[in-house]
């Protein structure tokens, strides 16, 4: 049986193209290849445009070289450092220019990891703050503080026995602030753990002024209780246009930072990372030193044999760009959203809630519907659809969940061309909901992928997935 067929034949006349793609049980006979990749091709044409997908945080552009990156290291096992020790190396060369960019006090030795992505980095982060706090003397269940979080916060707190204390919003507050803190915190507060870059809105938390309030506390009451900084998103910003603004390892209190490479870091999906600030700050224990394929290596990773691609291509980013290019980028990224706000504000019947200020928060523009419309943002989402936008519209955290609000992330490689685009077909949309008026607007359920809630037939794990509110 040949590997392809003839050039007599035409693909869609092959057999396997006529009788559809196997569905259900394992396929029994072979099939040629270039079959086989056309029947795969041709399904995935049903999945959205990914850079049409405003609502995800990932990295939907690329560039030829980090394409090639990729493709040349797709049969590189990272885990393996035997084999592959340039792998390793430039991993390790990663870990030292992150430690250096969030302004570690000795980048040569502090400890860091590549990961899966930033879920997996928030874990080890978690799970060395659990270590050091039963190391300090902790009984029972130890606790952490944050606002509204990601769901894999709540996996993390689920799976390895931890309890969250998400501090409620309230009034105009969406975000966790730092007269909060101190009435959740106890001595069974393992750390405090603030989002730069909130999921929900796009907002940066206060990490300066939460770790002033710690040492208010502990001035009080002797608790000294660390931070671990949620930077999946604001790691790869505010570095480069926001350095002014104090959140990382120039505050003592800050121990760990998890940040995701494929989100604002312009890596390929796949790339995460943890950074501990000083080499103590990681618990020994959390260290496995195994032999593996002919030499011992230390691993502390959830994931063991990993693709060394995104590693390899983060380094290409690293050293292509370097902080001038990263400022480039990440300053246009901005400028687009920028230039969305002020034209969303413009379209009438919104209330801007970021407006992409770099200060702010993260490259992105969220908003809330103002009162007495005759639609609701689901309706509004469900007609971007229809031009192949996908813009999420979902409801606030559980105490404030009263109140529905959109979001668009601007991410490298949507331009303002492409902003503009996106408004005209807001205004084309707005137009036809004044003009034909839902009977009853959309809720949440009818409105599909984007939201969440206890009765929706789809998990609530998956719509927060599907808009962006987890990684």
């Amino acid at each position: 049986m040949s590997d392809r067929p003839s050039d007599s034949e035409d693909l869609f006349a092959l057999p396997q193209l006529e009788s559809g793609a196997p569905k259900s049980g394992f396929p029994h006979p072979e099939m040629f290849p270039l079959a086989a990749y056309q029947i795969v091709h041709d399904e995935l044409l049903l999945d959205g445009v990914s850079r049409m997908n405003l609502a995800t945080f990932c990295t939907t552009w690329v560039d030829d070289q980090a394409r090639r990156l990729m493709n040349e290291s797709i049969d590189k096992n990272i885990v393996d450092k035997d084999e592959y020790p340039q792998t390793a190396e430039l991993e390790r060369r990663c870990v030292r220019m992150l430690a250096d960019l969030w302004h570690s006090p000795d980048p040569a030795t502090t400890m860091g990891t590549s990961t899966t992505g930033s879920s997996e980095a928030a874990m080890l982060g978690g799970l060395a703050a659990k270590f050091r706090w039963r190391k300090r003397g902790g009984k029972g269940i130890p606790n952490f503080v944050c606002g509204p979080v990601q769901v894999c916060w709540e996996k993390f707190a689920r799976y390895f026995d931890v309890d969250i204390r998400q501090i409620p919003l309230r009034g105009d507050r969406l975000t966790m602030h730092p007269d909060d803190v101190a009435a959740h915190c106890d001595e069974n507060t393992m750390m405090v753990m603030p989002t730069f870059g909130q999921t929900f809105t796009g907002l940066f938390e206060d990490v300066a002024g939460i770790s002033q309030a710690l040492d208010d506390l502990q001035d009080k009451t002797g608790l000294d209780i660390p931070i671990h900084v949620d930077a999946a998103s604001g790691g790869f910003l505010a570095a480069f246009t926001a350095p002014e603004l104090v959140w990382d390892f120039r505050l003592p209190r800050v121990k760990s930072i998890n940040a995701s490479g494929h989100k604002t870091g312009l890596a390929p999906l796949g790339a995460g990372w943890a950074i501990w600030r000083e080499a103590e700050d990681l618990p020994e224990e959390l260290v496995f030193n195994v032999d593996y394929l002919g030499g011992n290596m230390g691993t502390f990773n959830l994931n063991f044999s990993r693709p060394g691609g995104q590693v390899v291509t983060s380094y290409y980013e690293f050293i292509r760009l370097g902080r001038v290019g990263y400022n480039r980028v990440q300053s246009a990224t901005y400028s687009v959203a920028r230039h969305l706000a002020s034209g969303i504000d413009d379209l009438g019947p919104f209330e801007l809630i970021h407006d992409g200020d770099p200060l702010r928060g993260i490259a992105a523009v969220s908003w809330k519907l103002r009162a007495d419309q005759t639609f609701n943002l689901y309706d509004l989402s469900d007609r971007l659809r229809t031009r192949g936008w996908l813009v999420a519209a979902y409801p606030l955290p559980a105490d404030r969940n009263d109140e529905t609000i959109m979001r668009v992330l601007v991410r490298h490689g949507f331009s303002r061309d492409m902003a503009d685009l996106l408004l005209a077909d807001m205004r084309r949309s707005l137009g036809q909901l004044d003009k034909h008026p839902p009977t009853v607007p959309l809720t949440r359920e009818e409105a599909g992928g984007f939201t969440h809630s206890a009765t929706a037939v789809v998990s609530t794990e998956t719509l927060r997935h599907a808009a962006g509110l987890d990684r």
